[in-house]
């Protein structure tokens, strides 16, 4: 037998490669954590630093369910960022937010419930209308639109844009510039908690942050880089490296480069403990396996005892595919977070 395909030589490593920054429970909790830390925002890339927001509120008008204030801001120099805030219409204000980010999709009218292109019935009825569900659960939401989908896809002409997946050419070009799309995504979400603090409607003292899939993604590393963020609730995400974007295609917005010299998905839980932590899975889910699943679930248990917070981590997994588990997820992301 030759080797001759490259996944021979990639699975070889995939199997014997040991992180130089896995967690140990012999070594010191919080000299490990400043380790990783450190790691995790080297690789994540160059990141602006802040600047103007320059808050714009385009509409602001009552539906049945809630108050919505369509806003835009600017993340960085040449990047505005639309937003859609729902508000209550009952309860007592300031309301705990919660972010709430798409996957590869149409964009973040999903999130607000709204159908605008083949395919989205299909999505939203997999739980994904992530706003209106935090609005039923007495909680203010956020609904970003991420860089790559909906109103921020890939604007180049039809002639140029040849890639299946839009976040394709913007994430290769992001790792010519010294950044990953990863970062880039985190920093929207960073500045958008900045611009939270103009809206005395929300108490900024309780952030919740989550998605399903590419919005399990940045929901997972916006938790680690952003202590601002309360509690987490990443779905369908949340797995060994190894065993997803290691093994099965994924978009490329999903790598960054050397992880796994220093740390496999799970070790990464240790700049979250001990804040609240939601891991939202799909038993049949094909892209994320369950045994990666669970085997990075145990090592976030383990970090989180390290952590003197046991309790503050939870698993939830249904029993179909790659989707968010509503009635499965909100009762526990409610018990953990207090809110």
């Amino acid at each position: 037998m030759t080797n001759l395909a490259p996944e021979i030589y990639h699975e070889h490593w995939l199997k014997t490669i040991v992180p130089s920054l896995a967690f140990d429970p012999a070594r010191q909790f919080g000299a490990w954590r400043t380790e990783i830390d450190a790691r995790l925002h080297e690789l994540v890339g160059t990141l602006p630093e802040p600047g103007r927001l320059d808050v714009r509120v385009e509409y602001d008008r009552e539906a049945d369910e809630f108050r919505e204030i369509r806003f835009v801001f600017t993340s960085e120099p040449y990047v505005d960022v639309p937003c859609h805030l729902l508000l209550p219409l009952e309860g007592q204000a300031p309301f705990p937010v919660v972010i709430c980010l798409q996957g590869h999709s149409t964009g973040m009218h999903i999130s607000l419930g709204r159908p605008l292109y083949p395919g989205d019935e299909e999505s939203i009825a997999g739980d994904r209308d992530f706003a209106r569900q935090a609005v039923r659960q007495g909680y203010a939401a956020l609904a970003l639109e991420q860089r790559c989908f909906g109103e921020r896809k890939d604007a180049r002409p039809p002639e140029v844009h040849t890639f299946t997946h839009g976040c394709r050419h913007a994430s290769m070009v992001a790792l010519l510039l010294g950044r990953t799309m990863i970062g880039e995504r985190v920093w929207d979400v960073s500045r958008a908690i900045d611009a939270l603090a103009q809206f005395p409607q929300v108490d900024t003292a309780r952030i919740g942050c989550m998605g399903n899939s590419g919005g399990g993604t940045i929901t997972y590393f916006a938790a680690c880089l952003e202590p601002r963020i309360t509690v987490a609730m990443p779905s369908c995400y949340v797995c060994t490296f190894r065993d997803s974007i290691g093994r099965i295609d994924h978009c490329e917005d999903n790598y960054l480069p050397g992880a796994l010299r220093y740390f496999e998905m799970g070790d990464l839980a240790g700049l979250i403990a001990p804040r609240p932590l939601i891991v939202v899975a799909g038993q049949e889910d094909p892209i994320f396996p369950i045994a990666g699943v669970e085997e990075t679930y145990a090592t976030i248990q383990a970090i989180y005892q390290a952590a003197g917070a046991a309790d503050h981590c939870r698993l939830v997994v249904g029993e179909g595919g790659h989707r968010f588990y509503a009635e499965l997820a909100w009762p526990a992301f409610r018990e953990l977070s207090g809110w």
